[in-house]
């Protein structure tokens, strides 16, 4: 390790940090891959538990149905150089896997064997990355000793064929399947194409890989074929290739942002650039592939997909494509970065890590022979899995749409195709080609979870007329005036003639193209996000005591940001603004506030969101749902074209090496082992010379481009592995050491930016990355329990926001007043709480049955219960009564609600409206929420410990025991508030109700002779009126569900000798939620009773449960409500309520009107119900109850005077006025009549609702038609008022009847709507 440092401390700003090749090594001999045995031991446990758990093909063992050649040997580092850089220590196990990710492979001359490159991606634990680009080639084997090991294998291989495959003579049924047998053939002819020593000759792979701090794919792809080509040409480079090597590790700098680098390659110069730190970052992968592999909407579906944070499984026979489609969704997400477990090539030997229960975007390679149904994967409720090679893409359920998806997708489709490329792809790029043709139109169609297919072999566009997605974009484009039938590519819009571009043509297009897609994509947040900063809460306190209670701080008012966008947006945004990627993206913002320590892509968003705010003071289109397109692309372009015209930095040409004679030969077809002695150190010097670019950088430049640097370099998202060393070189890349001074004030600055970024970043993710290490037992183990402890903090910080969220804690204390979760948010984060819960139950699952393995489990439950219940061993323990009823409360009551797991599973199994597993375990979810049991129900599940071991391996989440209580724990704080998420989702369905009626004991109730009626109505409709049989008090009758329910009427046909009912109370409960609701009465019905009334509307209100009682015993004997007084039929008059003082009543009157004015201040959908605040116990009717009943000259003995009657008087006393037409003045008189003819309308209605309800229904009229305060000012200046009332009378007092009058005006900016119930009958 002598010169291990490769040019000491200072050498960072290089272009390469490592050469690496790969390969057999002979002296070791063939290795089997270790994942050879572990595929053995996959395929032993799949036939010893029947469980097909896991990947397919992807795990290629050394079984012996597959023949030597095709079986994967280890490979090895063979060299590197230089052999270690302190700034990037060489990891041999991730290298030494990604470079060739399946091990060697031996092919013989019959063999095609072209050279394969692929790139790749090492990201550290701590998110930074480095990037490696490696060429795949064949060589021949010059080994005696590894051909004739070859040859025994095949002699083995052989042998045991036969053994396994001679079919018993009497047995002609031994191929059980036609699949069987035609493996047994295809095996056969693998073994007539076997190796035979003296005639074939072996070849086996190698490969050479660039290792890079930063991901210069093309220029990297071009030095690696060219090195290749030297070795493979009948004539010898120019130079030893150590000399090109040389070059490339210690002479060729990393290009200073905003520049563009010229150097050499062994035949021909190799250009790069890089854009500077006001454009979007590096990304050198080209869009167009990713594309044509998947068409416009599908990308689009997965780009949404990967926003929000959904596991993502790409899935291709091509290492690059695989690379190609990561790098290109998450550059296209530009300013929000993947926060989560990122791994593009996922090796064979790291498969357990699909059983993640963290959100990732990994790729898996496929044999090519497999197709999707083969593949077993651990999860798949929250799965999105793409097929790259043929156009498929399958979708998780409920994926909401992206805002503007249409336009957004023509937007994109019209670049494309100026470029030549179909909106829906390219098949003949993909392997399914062939598969298409015997395709018919119709079953493509059909296919329902493919985002679209495209069949370019068959005439594409006649085959995608009939898709309707294309259909849409076709129309869509026709209006923008492109034939989509004769594609021309547009006029570039680059002066060409002026520029000469220094790169050919073709990568000049992928250039732009790339561009001209980022660019777009780029405008959809710039124009989504363009006012977020007024919604960011800055901490109050300093940045420590920030950081340190980080996870209690709302760092963004998601709730006002949300009330400011268009309908169609929110269900995309609501969901993406819980993400890790927005709330890293917002801390960042809080974390750098001024723009010296700004993030780079934060800066560079900001500046374009500040532009388009200046656009829109002229033209304001922020906050509609105008679709605004992308007007920065010829701005991009021509940067590029720009630095691609006239190149800023040339680097050192190769040159001949300080070498011994003799060394630096080469033999055709080989590549050489390359002397370590020069590769392994570079020059003295740190100076590169530069031949066409100014001899100083201006002292702002290097400035810019440190501070590029200081983020650690935005392109690669390396947040926080730099150290100072390579900030220090990337600064001194061109100039002195004398030119130095500001260094100290650059280092503090990143130093605390870097440590808050560093902790933020993995604050909310426990495990960020695999360790790309061997497979080993403990391995596997640390990472599993990194894992379960993941998921218990993903759980106790969902639960805290919903809870603070719900409880509106958080919004009053940031001065909101009562801001109430929006019902589209709280859909959101219930949402993510099933997402979670099916990650936990995915977690080591032993074998994966349906989507949702929550529900898997449950119906395992009820399977085990129906045995036992069948087999007599029942226990009741599972059915437990809703409330113990104390021995003293002999008042009617429902029998209660049995709590049962199984009653709950059985009520979202009846519902047939939900079709999909995923689906029926999200509504059961909902309703054990609501009902306030998921704690209960949970542990009830995993208290059948035998049950859980049989389902799940002994790592699983849900087999440690301590972690499972806590999250049961946290589970049941949700119990603290009331969440209505199944009612309010599930509008449609039916719903058993029980009705209690409660007559008075007292009063003969047993000899009532009339048939009673009864209307129930909620906020989602109303059941019509339902005829109770007569003496039955209790009736159960399903009807579609009413929401929450509001009103209760009941009344009779007033039948028979004894009419006479007095009812005092109807309590109604919903059987599938439980909740109960009371609706007090205590008024008799009957005709010469009380009022007179057959009939009442009666206001309930929603009792609470107790089973929070029964989860933690308490000392105390719970508050009980004091039961609402029976009036004693003497004193029936509604007289006898408590007389008020008039301070009193004027206190009742605001609060009824307030609560009326705060109802309309919140949004439409959180309000609760207008018919409590206007007919409740404390509502509106009821004060103006007080405030006529105040002062009201008291009745003779045994005669009741009501309201009413004294109403009646009046609009006698005016429509006399009006007949002798001693009208005083216009405005008065209009105000006379609409009383009289309401107060008509009223008494005219066929109802029989008596005086109290006549009263109710004429407040609740003069509500809605902003009257009452006019009636009001009438009926205090009327004569009767002084004849019907005493001098002390609150009617009477000028004073306090103006301020009454004043209050209810308050009322006249609001639109009342009615519930029916309260206006039936009457058409005013």
């Amino acid at each position: 390790m002598s010169g291990g440092s490769g040019g000491g401390s200072s050498a960072p700003g290089r272009f390469a940090d490592y050469f690496v090749i790969c390969g057999l090594d002979t002296e070791t001999g063939l290795e089997p891959d270790e994942l050879s045995a572990l595929c053995q031991y996959i395929q032993a446990s799949k036939t010893r538990d029947g469980a097909s758990r896991f990947i397919s093909s992807a795990t290629e063992g050394e079984n012996f149905e597959q023949t030597p050649l095709r079986r994967t040997f280890k490979s090895k580092v063979l060299a590197r150089y230089p052999e270690n850089v302190e700034w990037n220590p060489f990891d041999q196990d991730a290298v030494g896997m990604l470079c060739m990710p399946k091990g060697l492979a031996f092919k013989t001359q019959a063999d095609s064997r072209e050279p394969q490159f692929h790139s790749f991606i090492i990201t550290r634990e701590d998110g930074s990355r480095t990037f490696g680009f490696s060429l795949t080639f064949f060589e021949e084997v010059t080994s005696k000793q590894i051909c004739s090991a070859m040859q025994t294998l095949y002699h083995m291989h052989n042998a045991e064929y036969d053994i396994l495959h001679t079919p018993p003579t009497n047995d002609k049924d031994s191929c059980s399947s036609t699949g069987d047998c035609n493996g047994t053939s295809v095996s056969k002819l693998q073994r007539f194409n076997s190796y035979d020593i003296s005639r074939d000759t072996l070849y086996v792979s190698k490969c050479i890989c660039l290792i890079t701090p930063m991901s210069f794919m093309k220029a990297c792809k071009k030095v690696l074929e060219q090195l290749h080509q030297a070795v493979t040409s009948p004539q010898p480079p120019p130079l030893p290739l150590e000399s090109y090597i040389y070059n490339i590790l210690y002479e060729v700098p990393l290009p200073p942002a905003g520049r563009s680098l010229k150097f050499s390659g062994v035949y021909g110069p190799i250009i790069c650039q890089r854009p500077s730190t006001s454009e979007l970052p590096l990304f050198d992968f080209p869009v167009k592939e990713v594309f044509e592999l998947l068409g416009v909407e599908n990308v689009v579906q997965l780009f949404t997909c990967a926003l929000l944070e959904f596991q993502i499984l790409l899935y291709s026979q091509h290492y690059q494509r695989l690379m190609t489609v990561a790098e290109t969704i998450t550059a296209l997400m530009f300013p929000f970065q993947w926060q989560h477990v990122y791994v593009p090539i996922l090796p064979a030997s790291l498969l357990h890590f699909l059983d993640a229960p963290v959100p990732y975007l990994m790729g898996l390679h496929s044999n090519g022979m497999d197709d999707r149904s083969k593949l077993e994967l651990p999860q798949e409720a929250n799965l999105c899995f793409v097929d790259v090679d043929n156009h498929f893409i399958e979708l998780p359920e409920d994926l909401p749409q992206f805002p503007n998806k249409l336009e957004f997708i023509q937007e994109v489709s019209e670049i494309l195709m100026a470029f030549g490329i179909p909106p829906e792809g390219n098949l003949h790029c993909s392997e399914s080609a062939s598969k298409m043709k015997s395709l018919r139109a119709c079953d493509l169609v059909s296919d329902k979870r493919n985002g679209n297919i495209a069949g370019s072999p068959l005439n594409s566009y006649e085959l995608l007329k009939e898709n309707e997605t294309i259909a849409r974009l076709q129309a869509l484009v026709k209006r923008t005036g492109v034939s989509l039938e004769k594609l021309e590519v547009r006029e570039e819009t680059s002066s060409k003639k002026d520029l000469k571009i220094q790169c050919d043509e073709e990568e000049f297009k992928i250039y732009q193209l790339n561009i001209q897609i980022r660019e777009v994509f780029a405008n959809r947040f710039t124009q989504m996000f363009a006012d977020y900063e007024v919604f960011v809460i800055q901490p109050s306190q300093d940045k420590e005591s920030w950081f340190t209670n980080r996870e209690q701080m709302q760092n963004f008012d998601k709730a006002s940001f949300l009330s400011d966008q268009p309908e169609p947006y929110l269900p995309f945004l609501s969901r993406f603004l819980e993400t890790q990627m927005f709330a890293s993206f917002i801390d960042n913002k809080i974390m750098c506030h001024d723009d010296d320590d700004k993030d780079p892509v934060l800066r560079v968003f900001d500046s374009r969101v500040d532009k388009i705010r200046l656009l829109n003071v002229r033209t304001p289109t922020l906050r509609t749902s105008m679709y605004q397109k992308c007007t920065t692309i010829d701005e991009a372009e021509k940067s590029i074209e720009l630095r691609l015209a006239k190149i800023d930095h040339t680097a050192v040409h190769p040159h001949l090496l300080d070498m011994k004679i003799g060394q630096g030969k080469y033999e055709l077809g080989f590549f050489p082992r390359l002397q370590s002695d020069v590769l392994s150190t570079g020059p003295a010097s740190n100076k590169w010379t530069k031949r066409n670019a100014p001899a100083q950088w201006r002292r702002k430049d290097r400035q810019k481009q440190h501070t590029e640097h200081l983020r650690l370099d935005n392109d690669q998202r390396e947040h926080l592995d730099f150290s100072m060393s390579e900030l220090q070189l990337q600064l001194c890349l061109d100039w002195d050491q004398h030119d130095w001074p500001f260094m100290p004030s650059i280092k503090s600055v990143s130093e605390h930016y870097l440590k808050y970024i560093q902790e933020a970043r993995n604050l909310g993710s426990t495990i960020r990355q695999p360790k790309l290490s061997n497979l080993s037992p403990s391995v596997i183990a640390q990472t599993n329990w990194k894992f379960v402890e993941g998921l218990l903090k993903e759980c106790r910080n969902k639960t805290k926001r919903m809870l603070v969220e719900k409880m509106g804690r958080e919004a009053v204390e940031l001065g909101h007043g009562e801001v109430n979760i929006t019902g589209v948010e709280e859909n959101t984060l219930i949402a993510s709480l099933c997402d979670l819960l099916e990650r936990i139950w995915s977690h080591g699952l032993q074998v994966k049955q349906g989507k949702s393995a929550l529900w898997s489990h449950l119906l395992h439950y009820l399977e085990n219960r129906q045995r036992k219940t069948t087999s007599g061993s029942f226990s009741t323990s599972g059915i437990l009564l809703d409330s113990e009823r104390r021995k003293s409360d002999t008042s009617p009551a429902m029998s209660p609600l049995r709590i049962s797991l199984v009653q709950d599973m059985r009520h979202i199994q009846n519902i047939s409206e939900i079709k999909t597993d995923v689906g029926k375990a999200r509504a059961w979810v909902r309703l054990s929420m609501e009902k306030k049991l998921l704690s209960r129900h949970l542990k009830q599940l995993l208290s059948d410990h035998e049950l859980t071991k049989k389902l799940y391996k002994r790592y699983a989440f849900l087999r440690c025991d301590d972690e499972k209580e806590q999250f049961l724990y946290h589970l049941l704080s949700f119990n603290a508030v009331d969440y209505f998420c199944f009612t309010n989702v599930f509008t449609t369905i039916l719903i058993p109700y029980h009705i209690l009626i409660v007559p008075s004991k007292k009063l003969g109730g047993s000899m009532f002779t009339a048939n009673p009626w009864i209307c129930i109505s909620g906020e989602l409709g109303e059941t019509g009126v339902l005829q109770v049989p007569r003496n039955i008090l209790e009736m159960t009758f399903e009807c579609q569900n009413l929401g929450k329910l509001t009103t209760v009427q009941i009344g009779h046909d007033n039948s028979g000798l004894y009419a006479k009912w007095l009812v005092e109370y109807v309590m109604v409960r919903n059987e599938i939620t439980g909740h109960t609701y009371k609706f007090p009465c205590g008024r008799w019905l009957g005709k010469g009773m009380d009022d007179g009334s057959l009939e009442r509307i009666l206001v309930g209100e929603l009792l609470t449960s107790h089973t929070e009682a029964d989860e933690r015993q308490c000392r105390t004997p719970p508050l009980q409500q004091s039961p609402s007084m029976i009036r004693r039929f003497v004193t029936i008059s509604p007289n006898n309520k408590p007389k008020l003082n008039t301070g009193q009543i004027q206190e009742a009157i605001g609060e009824a009107v307030n609560g009326i004015v705060k109802h309309f201040h919140k949004p439409e959908k959180e309000r609760g119900s207008l018919t409590l605040l206007l007919c409740g116990e404390s509502g509106l009717v009821s004060a103006l109850e007080q405030v006529f009943q105040h002062g009201f000259k008291s009745p003779r003995l045994f005669k009741n005077v009501f309201i009413w009657d004294f109403l009646e008087k009046a609009q006698t006393y005016y429509e006399t006025l009006e007949q002798n037409e001693m009208v005083p003045e216009e405005n008065w008189q209009t105000r006379a009549r609409n009383f009289c003819r309401f107060i008509t309308a009223i008494n005219n209605t066929p109802r029989n609702i008596g005086k109290d309800g006549k009263f109710q229904m004429l407040v609740c009229l003069g509500a809605r038609d902003h009257l009452l305060h006019h009636w009001i000012a009438l009926l205090a200046d009327c004569p009767i008022t002084a004849q019907m009332y005493e001098d002390v009378a609150l009617i009477k007092d000028h004073t306090l009847v103006n301020s009454l009058i004043r209050v209810l005006q308050t009322l006249q900016e609001f639109n009342i709507t009615l519930e029916a119930s309260l206006v039936k009958g009457i058409d005013i």
